[in-house]
C-alpha cells in the first residue's frame, strides 16, 4: 500500500514539472508562429483578387 502512496507522489510531481514546463514555454515565445506570416505573402488569397478587380 506504501509504494501506491509513493507512486502517487512521484506522478504529482512528474505532472506538475510537465505543467510548469509548458507554462514557461508558452509565456517565452516558445509557440509562437514565425514561419506562416512570411509565407502568408506567397499564396494569394480569393478576398484581395476579388478586391483587386473592384478598384479597377
Amino acid at each position: 500500500m506504501s509504494a501506491i502512496y509513493l507512486l502517487i507522489i512521484i506522478s504529482m510531481i512528474v505532472a506538475g514539472s510537465f505543467l510548469g514546463l509548458f507554462i514557461w514555454a508558452a509565456k517565452s515565445g516558445q509557440f509562437d508562429d514565425t514561419i506562416t506570416p512570411s509565407m502568408r505573402m506567397l499564396f494569394e488569397d480569393k478576398q484581395s483578387k476579388k478586391q483587386a478587380k473592384d478598384e479597377k
